[in-house]
């Protein structure tokens, strides 16, 4: 799978990914900070899952009608359980992620929604 790991979710995810077979590229690689816009845009225009701990990628998708390929949203889980839970959401909900689910973790709750298509 391709992902693209936000700088807030840590340059530690983006190496597991890789090291796990995965195409992941880390947003700290691409130079400062372009916003969040910006960042789902080049994900989607990639076909990289966006992976974040930051909540406004949802309304980006869900108010504004951002394009994406897919989120992994994990603004309660912190970082020495980031690597676990990653494995355990793509172990999971593989095929939800190829069709550009959004998967958000909330304490010990996992939400998958399939937001509209443009």
């Amino acid at each position: 799978m391709r992902f693209l790991v936000d700088r807030c979710a840590g340059r530690r995810l983006a190496e597991w990914l890789r090291y796990n077979g995965h195409d992941a590229l880390d947003a700290q690689t691409i130079g400062p900070d372009p916003g969040d816009q910006a960042l789902l845009e080049l994900a989607e225009s990639e076909n990289r899952i966006l992976i974040t701990i930051d909540k406004d990628f949802g309304e980006l998708i869900y108010r504004h009608g951002v394009a994406h390929a897919g989120l992994i949203r994990l603004p309660d889980v912190r970082i020495a359980q980031r690597i676990g839970i990653v494995a355990e959401i793509i172990d999971r909900y593989h095929s939800e992620l190829a069709g550009r689910a959004v998967v958000t973790i909330q304490g010990r709750h996992v939400r998958v929604s399939h937001p509209p298509t443009n």
